[in-house]
Formats: structure tokens, sequence, C-alpha cells
């Protein structure tokens, strides 16, 4: 049995990931966007009715990971809002103009979100130099990297999430995702030997979580 981890872009799929037995809920907003950081009053909300740990994305806008100076003071604030709310964790990545690790922007971000854990989103998939980018991420201070192995998909990623899954040696956890779903779950965690998996459990190309979806990625 897998710790699952539910990518949750509304309150409904939320509800549903915390109902079918998610170990751990990343709630985020704009789907379409691929996750950006959700309405305060949604969160607030959400967190009186869920008792599982509950990460918060914290990310601006769509697009790239590279953040003005109004974008990242707006990352801050946010980020200082939601943590009155009680949440767990947050998830947020930030690369400089050459899609490199922001070390020093990453480093004032999960000083801020002390004492809760971090999580560097799949920014990561798109920083290259997979040995570089680790050493970095950890120096950052994350305790998570949520990757598809630095390709566009889990299946196709399997061979570097096991090695950063071994060059890591249990300094920081790898969070599989991208791609994943109960039909490879299995066979990618006999692969890589990651111990936590990230998938939005949505399987008709809608927008909410599919509860047999998430009873299956538990379960397998």
């Amino acid at each position: 049995m897998s710790k699952i981890e539910i990518a949750c872009f509304n309150p409904e799929s939320a509800l549903i990931a915390f109902e079918n037995g998610a170990d751990r809920i990343e709630l985020c907003a704009g789907l379409s966007e691929g996750g950006t950081t959700p309405d305060f009053e949604t969160t607030k909300k959400l967190r009186e009715k869920i008792n599982i740990p509950m990460y918060v994305m914290i990310r601006p806008r769509g697009g790239d990971f590279t953040y003005s100076e109004t974008e990242f003071e707006q990352m801050k604030t946010d980020l200082s809002a939601l943590k009155s709310l009680n949440v767990d964790g947050f998830v947020f990545g930030i690369l400089d103009e050459n899609d490199k690790v922001n070390v020093e922007q990453n480093k004032t971000l999960v000083d801020l979100a002390s004492p809760l854990p971090c999580t560097f989103h799949r920014a990561f998939d798109r920083a290259g130099n997979l040995e570089d980018s680790l050493e970095k991420v950890i120096e950052c201070g994350f305790t998570t990297i949520l990757t598809s192995g630095q390709k566009p998909n889990v299946s196709e990623g399997k061979e570097n999430l096991q090695k950063l899954v071994n060059l890591s040696n249990g300094r920081i956890e790898i969070l599989v995702g991208g791609g994943l779903r109960s039909s490879n779950i299995e066979g990618l965690r006999d692969f890589t030997k990651a111990g936590y998996f990230h998938s939005s459990a949505i399987t008709d190309g809608g927008s909410f979580a599919n509860p047999d979806e998430v009873v299956a990625l538990k379960n397998k």
C-alpha cells in the first residue's frame, strides 16, 4: 500500500480525497494552469472539514516559474495569510531566468513557512541537471520534491525517478507525480522504490477527483 497525495483543484475534490482514504491533499486552484494559489476563504472552510494533512500551493499564475519582484512579494503575502489557517505545509518552486533553482527566493519562502514543511513542485522538471537541482532543493530546506523525473510523465521518467530516490538517500522525499494512475502505480513503485505518490485522480478529463480512483491508488 502506497502513501497517496491527491492534487485537488476545488473543494469537492478535496472532500472526495479525504473521504476515500488519501494520506494528504495538495490544495490549489487553476486546474487549466496546472495549479495556482487557492482562495483564502475556500482554504479556511476546507480546513474546518478535513483533518488529514493539507498542503497549499503558492503560485501566483500559470506559465513559467520565474517571478517578478511583485509576484514574489505576492507569494510571501499569500503564504503568510494561508499559514494562519493551520494548514500543514506548502508547495511551490521558483527558478531563475536560466531555469535553475533560485536558492535565495526559495529559501526565503521556506524560512517564512517554518516550522511547516515545503514541497518543491514540478518546476523541478523544467530545471534540468538532475543531481545539481536535487542538491539545491535540499540546500533550500524543502522536505519533498514533486517530480515526474524531468520527463513529460512518470512512465517516461521512471529511470530518473529511481536515480533521484537513490541520490536523495533519505535526505528528502521523492514524491512521484505527473501522469500517475492506479493502472501504473504498482510498476512505478516496484521500479523506483519511492514511498509517496501524487495524482489528481481525475479520470474523465473533467475537474473532480474520482472516488474509485482514489481508493484504487491507495489500495494498489
